[in-house]
């Protein structure tokens, strides 16, 4: 038996998953919800401002904000996140003996639900929710492209970095679901074009535009009044990030840049014991029929890394920065899947031996972290 689980450990690596995705749950408890809590808070009380639709959706139902609601809707989200992941692999990929390695990879990483369950609450989760939606749900007509303009426009509306951060993701999913699958017409293309446009227009609305309009004493008058402890002021030391300009955010992110650099090996690192999957990514592209595929598909990868990197020059969370970076090679490994292909890509090999230990070292690590590794 013993030896039967070393040569093939991939169900015992997943409960071990399991276990501790519930040790960073309850070690998230313990920690003060500051920057979730805040975003519960804010809304369009003073007009159309950056990071408010959180908020705003949770003024519709209650006018005091428990801090306990950071956790239910932090933990819901996180449950359907991982219910949507679980759909999306059954039908991209299935579940068998074959595909268990593959899955662990994905799903077990410390880049991707145990990380989203250390950083509850965070905005991270819903870009990869709702890209998750988008494929599963069909994709033939021009609905799938509207609803993919509503989910950008709602994720910009969520906070406007995730025009970096999913946007890009989201894109390269409707080229590859919708026009590579389906093909190209004025009329897809000049709707997709307009989306895009509209999306982009917003992002600088928020960027620019959404500065709080008043006092930040006012502001955070306002933000106690709407808190069910208004005593507990600690959580309402980010505030100002709602007066932040963008050179600000980028001077204290080069600011910090000789401290945080030294968490860039760790990161290689952590992207080195994925090896396994990268390797069966290559080979799912590799295996494509069609060489223009291939390269679309390739300069994607590269778009969406590019977004990072300048994501990166800018706001200085890199452990989440990187962590959903990862996220978003998972989600487009499923798009490429769903494209015509001329042979079967090498799955990753269940039994052997190095792969069996990267699996378990990854397995292992609780989380990525927020800012700096771990």
């Amino acid at each position: 038996m013993t030896v039967r689980i070393l040569q093939n450990p991939w169900r015992l690596l997943l409960a071990i998953n399991a276990a501790v995705i519930v040790g960073v749950l309850i070690h998230k408890i313990q920690l003060p919800p500051y920057v979730p809590y805040i975003h519960l808070l804010v809304d369009y009380h003073f007009g159309f401002i950056k990071r408010a639709l959180i908020g705003a959706i949770v003024a519709l139902f209650t006018d005091k904000v428990p801090v306990w609601l950071v956790f239910a809707l932090g933990g819901a989200t996180w449950l359907a996140t991982l219910g949507l992941y679980a759909k999306l692999f059954q039908n991209t990929f299935g579940f068998s003996a074959k595909t268990l390695p593959l899955f662990v990879f994905t799903a077990g990483s410390p880049f991707f639900l145990k990380n989203f369950m250390h950083t509850l609450g965070h905005f991270d989760i819903y870009g990869c929710a709702l890209a998750i939606i988008l494929l599963l749900m069909p994709a033939g007509s021009l609905v799938f492209v509207a609803t993919a303009a509503l989910f950008s426009i709602v994720l910009v509306l969520i906070h406007h970095i995730h025009l970096l951060m999913y946007v890009p993701t989201i894109i390269t999913i409707v080229v590859i679901r919708h026009y590579l699958a389906y093909g190209c017409d004025r009329s897809n293309v000049v709707f997709g074009g307009v989306a895009l446009a509209i999306v982009s227009a917003l992002f600088f609305a928020a960027q620019f535009l959404g500065t709080m309009p008043v006092p930040e004493a006012d502001f955070v008058a306002y933000l106690k009044s709407r808190m069910a402890d208004p005593a507990r002021i600690d959580l309402l030391q980010f505030a100002y990030i709602w007066y932040q300009p963008l050179a600000k955010e980028v001077a204290d992110t080069w600011g910090r840049l000789p401290h945080n650099i030294l968490g860039v090996p760790v990161f290689a690192l952590l992207i080195w014991l994925h090896a396994p999957l990268w390797r069966f990514v290559a080979s799912l592209i590799g295996a494509l029929a069609s060489d223009l595929h291939k390269r679309l598909v390739i300069a994607a990868l590269v778009g969406i890394s590019v977004a990072y990197l300048v994501m990166f020059a800018m706001v200085f969370d890199y452990s989440r920065w990187i962590s959903n970076w990862a996220v978003c090679m998972f989600l487009i490994l499923h798009a490429v899947k769903m494209l015509p292909a001329k042979q079967e890509a090498a799955p990753i090999p269940a039994e052997d031996r190095k792969t069996n230990i990267f699996g378990l070292i990854l397995t292992l690590i609780p989380r990525v972290g927020i800012i700096r590794p771990f």
